[in-house]
């Protein structure tokens, strides 16, 4: 499967969709509620998120399985119900690349754990690497073209997580780290020994996501970029930074403030660019617009 780097050297950079959670929120999913149920009590709402970011220019859309792992479902108490939510994360989104009439590829999202690692934590590597295996497989059963490791902290937990991706599948495999504890991920880990250590995976793509906002993430790529300038780097900050506002979670990166930032970290080295939290279709379609105006700039448009 070489459809992305074939859709990057035709295109130079493709776009990424922004936030599941924040949309589905929108669409009345509960806060503590499980949005991987959603994929199969409510399908449609799922779908039309994925749409709505296809029509704004995504080109990689991330399935809503970014809390699959069985682990983390058991909180909900869906754990016996992982492989199912997340065959069906990659069923909806699989429907809406195949309507888009072109070249729309989907990333099955495979978030953290949420727990901490032995020796910190109670968390094997070998019942990581099974439960990641297990999404790995259902996500590729759904009609994944990649597995998309993201938002990792831990890097014996991002090295779980492919270990058991590629013993499930043999999809190609991204993964992303967020840099959120002033540079570094939370677990002490820079940007540089990130990237380092993500070359010796023999990833398709790798880079960051989350964090605090598009300028930290920013600092991450140049960093990342300059300790590795070969490697192919992902970009999907957030929305800028949370507040509250009537009670409710709301980020003040405007679309305009992330149209700045894909130009910016397209500049820094990133060549898949998207966004995170509190991201929505009109960010990405600004986001869009600005790469579109940019690469018309450069050939002389």
């Amino acid at each position: 499967m070489n459809e992305l780097k074939t859709l990057l050297e035709k295109e130079g950079w493709l776009l990424l969709d922004g936030a599941m959670g924040t949309m589905l929120i929108q669409s009345g999913l509960e806060s503590g509620s499980s949005p991987e149920l959603w994929n199969v009590e409510h399908p449609e709402k799922v779908r039309a998120v994925h749409q709505a970011y296809i029509e704004a220019g995504s080109q990689i859309i991330l399935t809503n399985s970014f809390g699959g792992a069985r682990m983390r479902l058991k909180s909900h108490n869906l754990q016996e119900r992982a492989y199912e939510l997340n065959r069906a994360a990659a069923q909806n989104a699989r429907a809406e690349a195949d309507a888009a009439g072109h070249m729309v590829l989907v990333a099955g999202s495979m978030g953290p754990t949420g727990q901490l690692m032995a020796p910190m934590g109670k968390l094997t590597y070998e019942s990581a690497k099974a439960a990641f295996a297990e999404q790995a497989q259902a996500l590729a059963e759904g009609g994944a073209d990649l597995i998309w490791v993201e938002t990792m902290s831990d890097l014996n937990e991002l090295k779980a997580a492919v270990e058991g991706a590629r013993e499930a599948t043999d999809l190609p495999v991204a993964a992303t780290m967020t840099f959120d504890t002033h540079g570094r991920t939370m677990m002490g880990v820079t940007p540089k020994k990130a990237i380092q250590e993500l070359g010796s995976l023999d990833l398709i793509v790798s880079g960051a996501n989350c964090g605090n906002g598009p300028d930290e993430l920013e600092t991450a790529i140049q960093e990342m970029h300059a300790a590795d300038p070969q490697a192919i780097l992902v970009a999907k900050a957030n929305a800028g930074l949370p507040k509250m506002v009537k009670q409710q979670v709301v980020y003040d990166g405007t679309p305009q403030v992330m149209a700045e930032y894909a130009l910016r970290v397209r500049e820094l080295g990133a060549q898949l660019i998207g966004a995170c939290c509190g991201s929505t279709p009109e960010h990405i379609r600004a986001m869009s617009e600005a790469l579109a105006r940019d690469r018309a700039d450069q050939i002389g448009f």
